[in-house]
């Protein structure tokens, strides 16, 4: 087994290493399983090489990431997609409407791909308004207020002494074209994007992105294989050479790991057959590993269509080496953030008290009975 290891040691755990190879490692907020890494930086943890500008959050009590917009405040984070380059925030204060009366994304790095026209009416509370959805945060006991996007039917409700009066306009970020009735909540989260530093060729090769060196703000993608390199042909080029290395070396693993469990099964049959005394008899310490409550208060996460995990992104389980998909429950050891096929990761608890990956404890330590 003792070479076994060594290929493990030597193969894998480079591989599985080198998305963060420069200065500024992943961090998280409290329990959120949002990544924040390159081009954004948590202020008070991350130095300022470390993000670009106009990408600085802030994490608030317990586990809230809020990104703050020039002119327009700060918005909660509900998820960064750092290869498509998009992410996606909503008002904390569960008020979005208020908050569109201000945007503007002029003076930030981020821009929308569409924009929806919405007029807003003030319309009595005894006005007829069946089947029409109010703005909830900004109606009251007396008006409630109507978000419209058809013109027409503004000036209908306007001139037909409904009592409805025209009050404002607002413009609500969105994905794509899209005819949602004739009126809205605007409660939907909004989705920005970003097109500078351009990273996302990096994240789909695995690279980890970030600045070439404290000297100079020109971006670069770091492989985890070598130095860094400008593009990410050299990261293809290693990993062209690195997973037929891995393959090779799982095969011999795998046939040495079968050689020694021939031998183990000799070597035990021969200790059946030889007499051993009681006094010569050494007795063996009982290892246990978690406990089933431990194993059961970490998270698990049904994953989607993405595949993407909450933690570490790996694409196979490392237990069972089989690939991840869509609906499969995975689980995560908090600490470290690996995660695994959750059947598989339980099994391995109940007998060993350790990540199968970087070998650390989690937090209730492993019990030996002798």
């Amino acid at each position: 087994m003792d070479a076994y290891k060594v290929l493990f040691c030597l193969f894998f755990i480079p591989l599985h290493s080198s998305a963060a190879s420069n200065d500024c490692p992943t961090s998280y907020c409290g329990q959120s399983f949002t990544e924040v890494r390159f081009p954004f930086r948590l202020t008070d943890r991350q130095p300022e090489n470390c993000g670009f500008t106009g990408f600085d959050i802030r994490c608030t009590f317990p586990s809230m990431l809020l990104l703050n917009l020039p002119s327009s405040g700060e918005f909660s984070i509900r998820s960064i997609d750092y290869r498509s380059q998009a992410i996606r925030i909503y008002d904390p204060l569960n008020c979005l409407p208020a908050r569109l009366l201000k945007l503007d994304l002029s003076k930030s790095p981020f821009s929308a791909s569409n924009f929806k026209n919405f007029t807003l009416l003030t319309c009595p509370r005894d006005a007829r308004l069946s089947g029409f959805k109010p703005v909830d945060c900004l109606s009251n006991s007396s008006f409630s207020i109507l978000a419209i996007d058809s013109e027409t039917f503004v000036s209908s409700m306007t001139g037909n002494q409904t009592g409805c009066l025209v009050t404002g306009h607002v413009r609500m970020p969105v994905n794509q074209p899209y005819d949602d009735g004739l009126t809205s909540q605007l409660d939907e989260d909004i989705t920005l994007t970003w097109s500078k530093p351009d990273c996302g060729k990096c994240e789909e090769v695995g690279g980890s992105c970030g600045y070439a060196s404290s000297n100079t703000k020109m971006t670069t993608c770091f492989s985890g294989l070598g130095p860094p390199q400008p593009s990410g042909i050299f990261r293809i080029i290693a990993f062209a050479i690195a997973i037929p290395a891995m393959t090779a070396s799982i095969a011999i693993a795998c046939f040495m790991c079968t050689k020694d469990r021939r031998n183990e099964l000799i070597n035990s049959r021969r200790t059946t057959i030889t007499a051993v005394t009681p006094e010569d008899a050494i007795p063996l310490p009982n290892i246990v590993g978690l406990d089933q409550a431990t194993i059961e208060s970490y998270t698990k996460v049904v994953l989607g269509e993405s595949r993407r995990l909450p933690g570490h992104d790996d694409a196979t389980c490392p237990i069972c080496l089989s690939e991840y998909h869509a609906k499969e429950t995975v689980r995560c050891i908090p600490e470290c953030r690996h995660c695994f096929h959750a059947e598989c990761i339980d099994e391995w608890l109940k007998m060993n008290g350790t990540c199968p990956i970087c070998r650390n404890s989690p937090s209730h330590p492993l019990h030996v009975e002798s």
